[in-house]
């Protein structure tokens, strides 16, 4: 079995949450949290390591809660993303309270990682098809050797990825007849209106969104070697914010569409039929306990989550 790594960004505030640590809310039957879920899938998979991407402060609740109990199934290891963590000769600037974005986060674990790589949300269920998908692409296409990096994503159906208490930011894909990555937008405030599908761009304008086409949750394949684009990219990041602006971020689909589009890329689009459930809203977390338990009724996952893993 060949190495691959699963990396969890778990460092978000969770401000649409109230304030807490949305990632650590309990939602399984003996307290499990969503990323127990991701861990075991990924782990029956064939994935044989487990990075956490957190912020220090929260590093101490973080390891009671759920570090120490996978490290005794699986090699753990924790990158930290800081609002101060900027390349050499950068500050940053008066008034800006979060990091950088999913982008800055990915770059966190450079060092740490040196193998193919999945990295997923920490308060997302994804389901079991796309982590053997992913893993399956990652571990025999991903052999580097090629100036064009080989890329793998897992595709959703826009319409399985929406929550019923508000609207949901998402990459919406553009994919070519083999099923390649021609370009993915984050739109926002996605969400089922009476009238279809409504959704915002960046600057609030409304924008279209087919009911069939497919977004990106955040689960990517990707090989070590993206670790440097992530690195050159940051600065040319910084040096292109217009002076004031505290709020843009370093976005992973970003960097990666811009590298599809300059040809330096393709992205496979392993699509998914399973529905995702995750804490977007604070009223998210009955369905979600609700969407567990039929989960296990059916027979996916054991009651004791990692029976026979241990």
């Amino acid at each position: 079995m060949k190495d691959a790594t699963l990396v969890i960004m778990a460092a978000g505030i969770g401000s649409r949450f109230g304030g807490g640590i949305k990632q650590l809310e309990p939602v399984g039957p003996g307290g499990e949290i969503i990323m127990d879920y991701s861990i075991y899938d990924a782990l029956q998979a064939g994935f044989n390591k487990v990075v956490f991407i957190i912020r220090r402060d929260l590093e101490k609740e973080f390891r009671e809660i759920i570090g120490e109990r996978i490290e005794k199934i699986v090699k753990v290891e924790y990158a930290f993303q800081e609002l101060d963590d900027l390349p050499e000769g950068y500050i940053k600037p008066e008034g800006r309270k979060k990091p950088w974005g999913t982008g800055q986060a990915v770059l966190s674990i450079k060092g740490l990682v040196h193998e193919p790589f999945m990295v997923i949300n920490a308060d997302d269920y994804y389901g079991k098809a796309g982590f053997q998908k992913l893993y399956d692409f990652m571990v025999s296409q991903m052999d580097g050797g090629s100036d064009v990096y080989q890329m793998c994503m897992g595709g959703f159906m826009v319409t399985n990825t929406l929550s019923e208490n508000g609207g949901v930011t998402r990459g919406v894909c553009r994919v070519d007849g083999d099923g390649y990555l021609q370009s993915v937008v984050e739109t926002y405030d996605i969400q089922m209106t009476p009238d279809g599908l409504k959704a915002k761009d960046v600057e609030g304008n409304p924008v279209e969104v087919p009911e069939d086409c497919h977004v990106s949750m955040n689960m990517w394949g990707l090989p070590c070697e993206f670790l440097q684009e992530l690195e050159k990219g940051f600065p040319e990041f910084l040096d292109g914010l217009k002076e004031g602006d505290i709020k843009s971020e370093y976005l992973l689909p970003s960097v990666i569409d811009g590298l599809v589009r300059s040809g330096r890329a393709r992205v496979k689009i392993l699509e998914t039929p399973d529905k995702w459930f995750g804490v977007t809203y604070k009223e998210d977390k009955q369905a979600v306990v609700d969407s567990l338990r039929r989960l296990i009724a059916e027979g996916a996952y054991p009651e004791k989550l990692y029976s026979g893993l241990e």
